[in-house]
């Protein structure tokens, strides 16, 4: 008896011509869900991310990157050569056989291997091809190369990021992860749900243009609207607010603790827990409006609070009186915390030849059903034979010649 597919995006085929990272998260997240991911990789390279190590994930034969294994789970890779006729004429015929395409080349960069949205469009005009590019389809910088460091660069991102300017080691910094990336992948999540939503309507498919610049601009969220409600650019503060005080991180007797104060009832617990009491009736401090005006008065008070005491003492000291608090983990400390045990964070997937590859669960929980199910991220045309045949119905003999 065939075992019944629960997942949400069951059914659903995703032609994923696209790698690195922004496009490949956003088809993993479509994998995790049910869709069938077919990967399309360069014969004898494939995916750039496949060297990018150390460290190295190393089982049986395989030779796998950490950052591969990361975001390719749930897939289908295909080695097929689009700069060949032969390989552009089976991508077209896989294209006219899925729901929904993915890929990051530059603009107008797949018109000439005749895989561009109008081409496609002719020959499946149900098609959701969603484009992802450094700075979108149009404009005048539409041409240029996009990576994530250099999107948070231009983006803004970097000039909020890192500490004060005053500060002796005040070099803007980029966030610790890719994180324009991550983002832009789930951007793309969504704008093709709603377009799987819209098909269902209107019968036709959408051409969705993202853009890694968009993305990160769009993702400035409240910083964006700082600026354009009181015209002045927001500034490096470190782990400071710019809207609340006092939230950041402070150091404490052993380590570091991150006070997250985000009402003034809460403000007033935390000045009885540390002794502050005076500082919660004192006018300056007593509304969040206020402690924002009066920073700088106020900070030095708490950090020497503070000092006083480990980060452990004041985690069990704060969490008692219901004081948003937590410590800065390593990633080694965060993926061991008691809570992500109980969530099965880091997991691992069985590989049918007899061995486990490690990952990280996709954080999406569906209530009364296991929505996700998870495959390894597949060895380098791993499966080109079993999708040309079973999807196109090609024979051993023309999957040959066409994959010679």
């Amino acid at each position: 008896m065939t075992q019944r597919d629960d997942r949400p995006l069951a059914g659903l085929r995703v032609l994923d011509l696209s790698r690195v990272l922004a496009g490949p998260w956003a088809s993993q997240m479509l994998g995790d869900l049910g869709a069938e991911v077919i990967k399309i990789e360069k014969p004898g390279s494939g995916d750039d991310t496949r060297t990018w190590g150390p460290p190295w994930f190393e089982a049986e034969a395989r030779r796998e990157s950490a950052y591969f294994l990361s975001t390719n789970r749930n897939k289908k890779s295909v080695a097929i050569d689009i700069a060949k006729a032969e390989g552009q004429k089976i991508v077209q015929r896989l294209a006219a056989r899925s729901d929904i395409l993915i890929e990051n080349f530059k603009v107008g960069g797949l018109a000439k291997y005749g895989l561009d949205y109008l081409t496609l469009r002719a020959l499946n005009p149900k098609l959701i091809y969603c484009s992802i590019t450094g700075f979108g389809q149009y404009g005048p910088s539409a041409d240029k190369a996009g990576y994530d460091f250099m999107i948070q660069g231009i983006s803004g991102v970097m000039s909020i990021t890192g500490h004060p300017p005053q500060h002796h080691a005040g070099e803007p910094q980029k966030i610790g992860v890719a994180l324009v990336d991550v983002l832009t992948g789930l951007y793309a999540v969504n704008g093709i749900l709603a377009a799987v939503h819209q098909l269902q309507v209107t019968g036709e498919g959408r051409h969705i243009d993202l853009a890694l610049f968009d993305t990160a601009v769009a993702c400035l969220a409240n910083q964006a609207l700082n600026y354009l409600v009181s015209g002045v650019s927001p500034q490096r503060m470190g782990n400071a607010h710019p809207n609340i005080v006092p939230y950041q991180a402070f150091a404490t007797a052993d380590g570091h603790v991150i006070l997250a104060v985000g009402n003034d009832a809460q403000f007033a617990r935390f000045c009885a827990a540390s002794g502050l009491d005076a500082l919660a009736s004192d006018p300056r401090f007593a509304t969040n409006a206020g402690r924002v005006e009066n920073r700088a008065a106020l900070i030095p008070h708490v950090a020497a609070a503070l000092a006083g005491r480990t980060t452990a003492e004041w985690m069990s000291t704060l969490e008692a009186q219901g004081v948003p608090c937590g410590p800065i983990n390593s990633i080694a400390q965060a993926l061991n915390d008691p809570q992500a045990l109980a969530r099965g964070i880091a997991m691992e997937i069985a590989h049918p030849d007899g061995y486990v590859v490690p990952s990280v669960r996709n954080p999406l929980h569906f209530a009364g059903a296991e929505a996700t199910r998870h495959v390894p991220p597949p060895a380098l045309g791993e499966h080109t034979h079993a999708v040309l045949q079973d999807v196109l119905g090609m024979s051993d003999e023309e999957i040959r010649a066409a994959t010679a």
